[in-house]
């Protein structure tokens, strides 16, 4: 027998080999696969494609959105994955005694700084173990001792604000709303400031974060794909690479330089040390430490940021509620120095605006994973095998109909007294955007507080004036949303 037809041979078997097993895995999923009488796309119930397709394009969120509106509240929209936005579920994924429910690993892939892991993927056992030593860190008494610094760049952000609008000058405030987060966290996390505000500029480390957070967005897509996961990973542009690099570097270096220096300020790992050693096992290792330190740098910075931009946007596309927060603001406050912890968290409206601004424009939009455990377990009532991959869509939970009443306008009084009458039947139970549950969000106090503070602070000092009609919130999506620049004219009230 010729080479020439034993290679050809063996070449062509290969490729109908590979069809046949296409082919049947796709037939399986259709047809045989315990998911199999949920409802979804023909193509999504047959593959993860469809899926990947849209997480690559930024679309995901929406593309979900769709599919719940067409199929009903649980879509299966990958072979082995279900979204829900019923408020029935989140206790049962999320919540207290289902620690079982553990984070989908092909979401959350490996901790980039090693083993063990830090809070974001750590198993059950080790992130309660690292969330005690670190929630000293967020409690009340904290944030209370923490004021002080929240002022600071509250007052800086004014300061340079008032420059600009002396000048006339259009501001882009998604980038102020991140310089004041960047910097506030900063402080708190390394115990030294970025310097954003003072400089008005992107430093390279800061500009790098937002290129990481895309690179993991795009990398969990493919991550279903071992091989190409690992192909990815090599021939990635090299400048999301390098900015990956450096986002882990700056992170590491500048924790352990804050650990080098015996300070009593009330910054984050000032507590975490205070609480280290009190226990069997309880001190943080080397890669969580780090780990943890790059999460608190995100998780406290982009998402504010990203709420604040949100809600100014919607506010000045609804003057009348704009007028009213504003009002409630400057009768309450006539100047910095009058705001404390205490008094702006009384502000009644102000806290229905940040409510209303989550539901809408939530900061994490996409369903966060779990995997039912091994032997299966009742979600929403049903029984689901173990390895079935679960999650609430944020953004679909809360922009349907069914949870919310006119879920696409901006009414912040669904949240008052007032509202209850024409908006008393929002579930809002579905209503979570810190989560639920013993990995629900370490830092939501802090969050909240930020995000009063800082528009407070704008409203307090100037009146807002979008400089275009561009709709500011056709965005994509990779995990955070990739926003555009938020164009806003000042002008500083006396």
């Amino acid at each position: 027998m010729p080479p020439s037809f034993s290679v050809t041979t063996a070449i062509l078997s290969l490729i109908l080999l590979i069809l046949t097993c296409t082919f049947s895995r796709l037939l399986y999923n259709l047809f045989l696969h315990p998911l199999r009488r949920y409802p979804g796309p023909l193509l999504s119930r047959a593959s993860v494609l469809p899926m990947q397709s849209q997480t690559l394009r930024g679309r995901l969120p929406f593309w979900i959105h769709h599919l719940h509106k067409t199929y009903g509240p649980v879509v299966r929209y990958a072979p082995n994955e279900l979204s829900f936005i019923s408020s029935d579920v989140v206790k049962d994924i999320y919540g207290h005694g289902r620690s079982s429910f553990e984070k989908q690993k092909v979401f959350y892939g490996k901790d980039t700084y090693g083993d063990p892991p830090g809070l974001f993927r750590a198993d059950a056992e080790a992130h309660a173990r690292q969330r005690k030593l670190v929630s000293h860190a967020f409690s009340e008494k904290a944030l209370r001792e923490q004021h002080v610094i929240f002022d600071k760049y509250a007052a800086l952000l004014v300061q340079k604000l008032q420059s600009r609008a002396a000048k006339n000058e259009v501001v882009d405030m998604v980038k102020w709303y991140n310089f004041t987060t960047f910097d506030i966290m900063a402080d708190l996390t390394f115990g030294e400031a970025l310097g954003l505000l003072d400089g008005s500029e992107y430093t390279p480390w800061v500009a790098s974060t937002f290129a990481h957070l895309k690179l993991n967005a795009l990398t969990s897509a493919i991550r279903r794909w071992s091989w190409l996961e690992s192909v990815f990973a090599r021939f990635a542009p090299r400048s999301l690479r390098e900015k990956r690099r450096l986002h882990m570097e700056q992170s590491s270096m500048r924790v352990e330089r804050r650990l080098e220096k015996d300070l009593e300020r009330p910054d984050i790992w000032n507590y975490v040390v205070r609480n280290q050693g009190k226990g069997k096992g309880e001190a943080l290792e080397k890669t969580e430490l780090h780990s943890n330190a790059a999460l608190f740098m995100i998780a406290g910075t982009e998402t504010t940021a990203t709420e604040l931009s949100g809600m100014t946007y919607h506010l000045l596309k609804n003057p009348a509620r704009m007028a009213r927060l504003t009002k409630e603001i400057r009768t309450a406050f006539s100047s910095l120095e009058d705001i404390n912890l205490v008094n702006i968290a009384q502000l009644e409206y102000l806290n229905a605006v940040i409510e209303e601004g989550l539901r809408i424009y939530p900061p994490v939009s996409v369903g966060l994973p779990r995997s039912v455990p091994e032997g299966g377990a009742k979600v929403g009532g049903m029984w689901l095998p173990g390895g079935t991959v679960v999650s609430l869509a944020q953004y679909a939970a809360y922009h349907s109909e069914r949870n919310f009443k006119d879920p696409d306008s901006f009414v912040p009084e669904r949240w008052m007294l007032e509202g209850q009458k024409e908006y008393g039947s929002d579930d809002a139970r579905a209503f979570v955007p810190f989560l639920h549950g013993p990995r629900n969000c370490l830092g939501r106090n802090l969050a909240y507080h930020e995000m009063r503070l800082v528009l407070a602070s704008v409203l307090l000092n100037f009146d807002l004036e979008l400089a275009d009609d561009t709709v500011w919130t056709d965005q994509n999506v990779y995990l955070l949303w990739d926003k555009k620049p938020l164009m806003i004219k000042l002008t500083a009230v006396g």
